[in-house]
């Protein structure tokens, strides 16, 4: 994880916060070069694609150099700071280098690696050929390279070969500041950021700065001819385009992690969803009578402690239900322990924390779990170790006023659960139409170890304690 480049400066890589993970984005950094850190000292956050990670350092000494800036995704296993340590804690720190983002990780030939695994802060990581960074192409001479740009700009305006010469390009210190993905827009629009006007705080260009670079003059608006004639446009492209009518968004993090999990989930399971709807007003009942219970005082107590816990009956009912498939080993392997995975909407995205053995847990200790776990994801603290080993997993969809849905497995797991919006209907009930409080269940599974006969009984299972709740004793 940390590596000698010389006997007083230490390099502290980016680790592997998940299992398996490639790269993580930084956040924020906590520390600037010549402040003094401590073994265990948070110098920055990063978000992976599950969750938001706090970094600590693992020594004493001065930081040096932070190599990259927020917002940049950097691969595992590459340098993200350099702290001096003994003598070199004296030395004087550098500033902050985007140039650094460039640079490729560092070979073989330079550091040599230890045989067998590296400890990394979860789990063991990724092998070293996949967090090598590739040189950019031209950026050996970014000078030479702008001037170019300007020379061809020039001419474009009609200005031609003899037109005077572009400003000298700034220095490195004079570097535009700019995020990463507002660099990325302007390169895509063509716009030379050195041309910009910044209005975000400390000079920064904002992207509106960019897109204000590339609004039509006052001018062209009124038809006046331009200055030169621009080339006709691809037939495979619009004749304009107001950057103004779409946003692009980059994939990344927990989106490009549910993304693929749900595409890889899909066409490889083949999934089967059945549905059942059911009155759950006794369930409701029961729901408002331990609100007033002194054992769940300071506790979450709502319909989705009931539904987990009918799910967890259900499941102890039938154990084969709860199980995995062993591509591999051509294996079904069946779980003595359920851990209750529950979607959660986040400011990052959908993710799907577990709770562990919860079929070990009394009622007010899931009640207890699942409020933990609720607080935990919103507020943006979920661990990738809370994430990982699920087996089933409830969706509730009913929080938006969605009746229900045909929920996608999660990647190695044999069921998931949706519930729909608990709403009042008319019910036949004792013989007599009633508005009664009505919900709609669906359950998906994976039908290579569920077939159709154990998928009807856990659900029909699942409804019978909703529908009479009293059998969380008669069933325990």
């Amino acid at each position: 994880m940390t590596t000698m480049t010389d006997s007083s400066v230490r390099e502290f890589k980016m680790p592997d916060v998940g299992e398996g993970l490639t790269e993580a984005e930084i956040l924020k950094w906590y520390v600037e070069p010549g402040d003094t850190v401590t073994d265990g000292q948070v110098v920055c956050e990063v978000e992976t694609a599950k969750a938001a990670v706090e970094l600590p350092i693992p020594y004493d000494g001065v930081v040096r150099a932070l190599h990259f800036p927020e917002g940049s995704t950097v691969d595992v296993g590459t340098s993200i700071i350099a702290v001096g340590v003994g003598d070199g804690a004296a030395a004087a720190a550098e500033p902050v280098q985007e140039a650094v983002a460039d640079t490729p990780a560092t070979t073989e030939a330079e550091e040599p690696k230890p045989e067998g695994r590296q400890p990394v802060l979860v789990g063991y990581g990724v092998s070293t050929s996949s967090t090598r960074r590739r040189p950019r192409k031209g950026a050996k001479d970014p000078a030479a390279a702008q001037e170019v740009s300007a020379a061809i700009q020039a001419e474009m305006n009609g200005h031609g070969p003899s037109a005077p010469a572009a400003p000298a390009s700034p220095s490195a210190g004079d570097r535009p500041l700019a995020k990463p993905p507002v660099r990325k827009l302007a390169k895509d629009l063509g716009v030379d950021l050195a041309t910009v006007v910044p209005s975000g705080p400390d000079g920064v260009i904002t992207r509106e700065d960019v897109h204000a670079a590339v609004a039509p003059a006052p001018g062209e608006a009124s038809g006046a001819a331009p200055a030169a004639v621009a080339p006709a446009p691809s037939p495979a492209a619009p004749a304009s385009y107001d950057t103004a009518r779409e946003t692009r968004v980059p994939v990344k993090g927990v989106r490009r992690a549910t993304a693929a999990a749900m595409v890889g989930s899909a066409f490889t399971a083949p999934h089967v969803t059945e549905f059942v709807t059911v009155d759950v007003t006794r369930t409701m009942k029961l729901v408002e009578e331990l609100k007033q219970d002194k054992e769940y005082t300071g506790l979450r107590v709502n319909p989705l402690l009931l539904i987990s816990k009918a799910l967890l009956v259900a499941i102890r009912r039938n154990p084969e239900v709860n199980a995995s498939w062993d591509e591999a080993a051509q294996e079904i392997v069946v779980k003595h322990y359920v851990n209750l995975g529950i979607a959660a909407a986040t400011p990052r995205g959908l993710i799907v924390p577990n709770i562990k053995d919860a079929q070990a847990q009394t009622l007010p200790q899931l009640a207890g779990s699942l409020g933990e776990l609720v607080s935990t994801a919103r507020e943006g603290r979920t661990s990738p170790a809370a994430m990982q080993g699920g087996t089933v997993t409830i969706t509730n969809v009913g929080v938006f006023g969605v009746d229900t849905g045909t929920p996608i497995l999660n990647p190695g797991e044999s069921a998931i659960l949706a519930v729909g919006a608990i709403k009042l209907q008319p019910w036949v009930h004792k013989g007599k139409v009633k508005p009664r409080q009505v919900t709609t269940l669906a359950l998906s599974f994976d039908h290579r170890l569920v077939d159709g006969e154990l998928g009807s009984k856990v659900l029909a299972d699942v409804a019978a304690v909703l529908e009479q709740p009293k059998r969380l004793i008669s069933w325990a």
